[in-house]
This record gives structure tokens, sequence and C-alpha cells, in this order.
């Protein structure tokens, strides 16, 4: 089972229920592709671009805005169980969905691919992965990406 608890705490754009739905596909092909079959949940809030540079000025001292935040809940790989649904925590996803449109409109295709391939790239996020060093670590990360959305029906461009 996989929890997904949404959040919407933007105004400029209207998600659909097809927003939402695929952003769990999203969530479920990565984490096949990772083979992670235990219970979990991920929280996923969409903010603005103002809220985002809040948000990345607050936790990683950037003052600028960005299109995803990943916040693992893992310590040393160890994640703690929600007792309410006994799903593991693996974090919070924040997606700035006015930096989403102006990257769906930069590379040429829809809103919901971008947010699509914004949620798989947190989720590889959440489960420890890296790409700071644009070494081996960003390749492991982009061809898992392209696993899972090629999972959904969708490529990178």
């Amino acid at each position: 089972m996989i929890s997904v608890n949404f959040a919407n705490r933007q105004r400029k754009s209207v998600l659909s229920n097809n927003t939402t739905e695929l952003v769990i596909s999203a969530i479920k092909a990565a984490l096949e592709v990772e083979d992670f079959t235990d219970n979990c949940e991920v929280n996923v809030t969409f903010v603005s671009d103002r809220k985002i540079k809040e948000i990345n000025k607050t936790f990683r001292n950037i003052n600028r805005s960005t299109d995803v935040l990943s916040f693992p809940l893992s310590y040393d790989g160890e994640y703690d169980i929600n007792p309410e649904n006994d799903c593991i925590m693996l974090g919070d996803i924040i997606i700035s969905v006015e930096h989403a449109i102006n990257q769906a409109e930069t590379f040429g295709h829809s809103v919901e691919r971008e947010i699509a391939y914004l949620t798989v790239h947190s989720v590889f996020h959440l489960l420890g992965y890296d790409h700071v060093d644009e070494g081996n670590q960003k390749k492991i990360m982009r061809t898992k990406e392209e696993q899972a959305l090629e999972k959904i029906g969708l490529q990178i461009i």
C-alpha cells in the first residue's frame, strides 16, 4: 500500500484529479524501479514560487526558488513507521507549480509530464539518491528516472 497525502498551498493554477492520479502513478513507478515493496507514505505539497523560495532559504540557505524540494525522513537508511497506518514514512515532496509550468514550456511538454518528472526525481531523493557530485550517482538516478517515467508512458526529453 502506498499512502499519498496531498496539500495544495498555491492559487496560481488549478490542479485536476488527473494531476494527483499522475503523481500517485509516478510515485508507484519510482518505487517499482527501486524494488521498494514495503507499505509507505509520501506527502506531496504544491506551492508557489514565492513559498518554495522561502522554504529553500529556510532549510538550505539558498535564497532562490526551485522546481522541487525533497525532505527524506530516513536516518542512516532507517525510516520511522506511521503508527496509524503501519506505513514507512518516506518524506515530503514540495513542488513549485509555477516552476513546473515554466519548465514545461521551456522543454516543450505538458505541465503534467513535468510534474510527473519532478515527482519521480524527488522520490529517488527520498530513497537516498543524490546528484550533487554530478558523477555516478547522477547517472544512476537519471537511469532510474527514465525507467520510472517509461512505466507510466512518459519519457525524458
